[in-house]
């Protein structure tokens, strides 16, 4: 039973119309079925009580919980900048558009249905305890025994990563999406998507329950966050096309160069520093000392990455040194801890991060020279690729020292063969529901604007505004 779950249970007592439409329906029909009388439904704990009757214990960890995900929710700031940064200027209005609403379509959809399905039958919680090995089915809308604090309190905190997870994918469709068919997919993926196999890892589900090793270990993401979101990213890419431009006549790549690295710099630092709530806010609880050690392990991992993917960069291009690849590789390194971050010891932290800058790097390579997939920004290399690395690294790297989680440093095979597993369903998983998914949209709605839009720039087509006008001479609203 995951480290969650534990804590948990013992903390708990221009277009036409009509393609638009339909998603604004779902939405509203979401709020509408939440504006019951709540009077009736609530039987948890909503106050939370006499606060003078609390122990300082449980208000730090209450306070420690709330903090951490204030940090996660910053970290959209950075990815809106970075993907800015890597993005032409013509499109700069329409990523900082889709990166802004796609959290907020994600985290309304994952209030309404993904968390009931993503930790339903966990019993971690209050109103949590209906659900089985597969899928949850209790707590939506957080009604009935759901409205209680301990439950609210998980919700705030899953809800921040089940946002990340949403907003990884923009990167990887930028510059030629459609604005309402991407927002059609934000919510999908909060509400399904990204939960079901969160329950399987988190929830009680069958893979933190697996009989190897003592189940599959995703301290705080690697796989459920950002390989979820990095493989969904990469369907959608291969489904929505190139951008025009990017491949020759022959197959060979071209390079497409952002705009701005100012933007790029500081979404990596942005993004770097919400990480501390990430990896050491998933403890759940401020008493445990162990914080310290998974904060300096994501340090250290995010600071080799962006050294070990400079000198590589710096051997194949003569001497230059990269500052795009170097921001991709902390960004790569910070992924792949986030998997083992609480399991390992800080030199194997380097070691990880330093692999995770190869990942990277080959992966990048092979997405574009082999796949022929349009990736703007990288992210199914820093998120997917490094994702799956972050899993395998808890069964090479676990040291026992924390969970009993032990890998093959210390001669057990056990736990490697579960995050093999695991691999392997999270890339099912996220390659056939992203398939799916954004193969609905183009056959519906339709993903890519029109040639002669992308060539415009979406900015104007899509928003009527530019993000650096060249007049600024007063018109009329």
């Amino acid at each position: 039973m995951n480290d969650r779950r534990n804590y948990r249970q013992t903390q708990s007592q221009d277009r036409p119309a009509a393609r638009r439409w339909p998603w604004a329906g779902v939405l509203l029909g979401t709020l509408g079925l939440a504006m019951v009388p709540t009077a009736a439904l609530a039987a948890g704990d909503p106050t939370g009580g006499d606060p003078g009757s609390q122990d300082a214990l449980r208000a730090a960890n209450f306070s420690w919980v709330l903090v951490a995900a204030f940090l996660v929710f910053f970290m959209q700031a950075g990815f809106a900048f970075l993907g800015a940064g890597f993005i032409r200027a013509k499109n700069t209005v329409n990523y900082l558009t889709k990166s802004f609403l796609d959290f907020c379509m994600a985290s309304l959809s994952y209030w309404a249905f993904g968390f009931a399905l993503m930790w339903g039958g966990s019993k971690a919680a209050s109103g949590l305890d209906d659900g089985n090995a597969i899928i949850g089915y209790s707590g939506f809308f957080l009604t009935g025994d759901a409205y209680d604090v301990d439950t609210i309190l998980s919700w705030f905190f899953q809800m921040v990563f089940a946002a990340t997870a949403a907003t990884i994918v923009a990167g990887a469709v930028a510059e030629r999406t459609k604005i309402n068919a991407y927002l059609a997919y934000s919510f999908i993926v909060g509400a399904v998507i990204y939960p079901i196999y969160g329950h399987w890892v988190w929830g009680g589900g069958w893979l933190g329950s697996l009989e190897l090793g003592t189940g599959v270990k995703d301290f705080a993401g690697s796989g459920v966050v950002h390989a979820v979101g990095g493989l969904v990213g990469l369907a959608g890419a291969w489904m929505v096309g190139p951008r025009i431009g990017k491949f020759n006549a022959d197959g060979t790549p071209n390079k497409i160069r952002g705009h701005n690295m100012m933007y790029v710099l500081i979404g990596t630092f942005i993004l770097f520093f919400g990480w501390f709530g990430f990896n050491p806010g998933s403890t759940l609880a401020a008493g445990d000392l162990r914080i310290a050690v998974i904060a300096t392990n994501t340090f250290l991992a995010g600071a080799v990455g962006a050294v070990a993917a400079m000198y590589i960069t710096m051997v194949r291009t003569g001497g230059k040194v990269d500052l795009e690849m170097s921001c991709n590789g902390a960004l790569a390194g910070l992924v792949g801890i986030t998997a083992p971050c609480a399991y390992v010891a800080p030199w194997a932290a380097v070691v990880i991060g330093a692999i995770a800058a190869v990942v990277l790097i080959v992966s990048l390579w092979f997405v574009e020279s082999v796949l022929k997939v349009d990736d703007p920004v990288g992210a199914v290399s820093v998120h997917g690729s490094n994702g799956l690395w972050g899993l395998l690294a808890v069964g090479i790297f676990a040291d026992g020292s924390y969970g009993d989680v032990k890998g093959l440093i210390v001669g057990d095979v056990g736990q490697l063969l579960a995050q093999l597993v695991d691999v392997g369903v999270v890339l099912v998983w996220g390659l056939g529901t992203g398939f799916i998914l954004f193969g609905i949209l183009k056959v519906t709605m339709g993903l890519r604007v029109s040639e002669e839009e992308e060539l415009a720039g979406l900015d104007v087509p899509e928003h009527g505004t530019e993000a650096y006008p060249a007049d600024t001479t007063a018109t009329a609203a």
